[in-house]
């Protein structure tokens, strides 16, 4: 069976896993969702992330640690909230002047740009505009 939005399944997994308190997701991968995942890495909302090869000749699996707070029962995600923009039955593109803030701040908008997958504020800070894949808080 085909995926229409393969990216969407990926935030879905992620906020499965996240609201039953999985340490690890296991993803299929594909560069777009390794660079995704990087991002999220480097913004300090999951623990790490590495690419290992599936059960099945020519598949790989992104296998992601996700990161909690706090004491053992009292442990709260660091991911409070995911949400798909452009889907493919509606693409969202921006310009470099109109990337949106997430929580003022607090979360951060995922673009891909003529420059590679990055942050709003990095696609800010070199003036480039794109399509708005997610944002993450």
């Amino acid at each position: 069976m085909s995926m229409t939005d393969p990216i969407a399944d990926m935030l879905t997994r992620i906020r499965n896993a996240v609201s039953v308190g999985h340490p690890t997701v296991a993803i299929p991968s594909s560069k777009l969702k390794a660079e995704i995942a990087r991002i999220l890495k480097e913004e300090g909302f999951i623990g790490g992330y590495e690419v290992v090869d599936g059960e099945s000749p020519g598949h790989k699996i992104l296998r992601m640690q996700l990161r909690y707070v706090g004491e053992r029962r009292f442990r709260r995600p660091v991911i409070t909230g995911l949400e798909r923009v452009s889907k493919p039955g509606r693409r969202v593109y921006t310009g470099k002047r109109e990337i949106p803030w997430v929580l003022s701040g607090m979360g951060v908008s995922i673009l891909t740009t003529p420059k590679g997958v990055m942050t709003g504020q990095r696609a800010r800070q070199l003036g480039v505009g794109g399509e708005i894949l997610c944002k993450v808080w």
